[in-house]
């Protein structure tokens, strides 16, 4: 027995908004003798679906391709490795930025047989790839300032702070189009801080520019692009961890476990719980399972939508599936202590 609670999900496509109950079983076969005496029950509402920034995607995209043709050239021209460092960053930011529309547009996709949930774990995917070669880079950009503060060159200080100025236009307007959705998806905050980061960085490189062309001393070059780097990593080191747990389906960091445990153990007839686990489906749907040992049996779909509807409202869990046992019946064949 199931009950299911629809709003429009990433397909874009009208769904059930009554939270009707249904009595299914697509098999034709018995649910009682196929799963020993447990019935399930789910409860999805897919308000958190992922905003559609493919405008923001395609300007982000175009605009720093070109600044990172333009500054890498000028970075060679004047023999300055604080540009070089930073058009090299922004090459991973274009390539990041690619990496992240490219998921946002999977989400997106229906669930097939194969992919059950679709492919909204790409989101996470992309959130790790783009932290991971974003530090890469940035061993790249430290190795090369070492180098150069051990061997300073002479550096043009004046070329420096303008292409540097032209940066910070183009990664602050870049950092502006996402800023909307940089809370409540990392795949869009992890393009954001980029983006946002850039725009700092380029600050830095102009205050380094006009350093040189005051001072002539050609040391400072190199030793903004380590600064530089450790922005980067700063910045970055959230969101490898952060997306590193997603992957590993830890439980969001908003959401209390025993919190949880809690609220479902505080629903009349429930005497026991048991097997809950809760993960991200994506950067921005986070799912539920659990089992729940009940005194008088299943209580119905109404009970289903109740608390399909709880957990969705207090801990912004939008797929929830409940498994009921009654209490007393045969042993669950996969309870186990969890942790949570």
């Amino acid at each position: 027995m199931t009950g299911h609670a629809h709003e429009p999900g990433p397909s874009g496509h009208d769904r059930d908004l009554r939270g009707a109950a249904h009595d299914h079983d697509p098999s034709g076969h018995d649910h009682d003798r196929d799963h020993h005496n447990h019935k399930h029950g789910h409860g999805h509402g897919h308000v958190h679906a992922p905003k559609d920034f493919g405008r923001a995607f395609a300007i982000g995209i175009g605009l720093n391709a070109a600044f990172v043709v333009v500054e890498a050239g000028y970075g060679f021209a004047a023999n300055a490795m604080s540009l070089v460092a930073d058009a090299g960053h922004n090459l991973s930011d274009v390539l990041g930025l690619l990496v992240a529309w490219v998921a946002s547009v999977l989400v997106r996709r229906r669930a097939s047989a194969r992919y059950t949930y679709g492919l909204r774990g790409s989101s996470i995917l992309a959130a790790l790839f783009n932290a991971v070669f974003l530090l890469v880079a940035t061993g790249a950009i430290l190795w090369e300032a070492l180098t150069r503060l051990v061997h300073p060159e002479p550096v043009a200080g004046l070329t420096v702070m303008v292409v540097a100025g032209i940066g910070i236009l183009v990664n602050g307007c870049t950092a502006w189009l996402f800023a909307a959705g940089a809370k409540g998806d990392i795949n869009i905050r992890g393009a954001f801080l980029h983006m946002a980061a850039d725009a700092a960085v380029s600050a830095g490189v102009v205050a380094a520019g006009l350093l040189i062309w005051l001072t002539g001393l050609d040391w400072i070059d190199p030793l903004v692009s380590l600064g530089i780097a450790g922005l980067i990593v700063w910045a970055s080191w959230g969101l490898l961890t952060e997306s590193v747990a997603m992957a590993l389906s830890a439980v969001p960091p908003g959401i209390e476990p025993e919190r949880v445990r809690d609220y479902l153990r505080g629903q009349a007839g429930v005497a026991d719980l048991h097997d809950l686990h809760i993960w991200p489906m994506s950067t921005t749907e986070v799912a539920l399972t659990a089992h729940l040992v009940m005194v008088e049996g299943h209580p119905g779909n109404g009970f289903l939508r109740e608390v399909a509807g709880e957990l969705h409202a207090r801990f912004g869990i939008a797929h929830a599936t409940l498994q009921i046992e009654e209490a007393g019946g045969p042993p669950c064949l996969i309870a186990q202590d969890c942790a949570v």
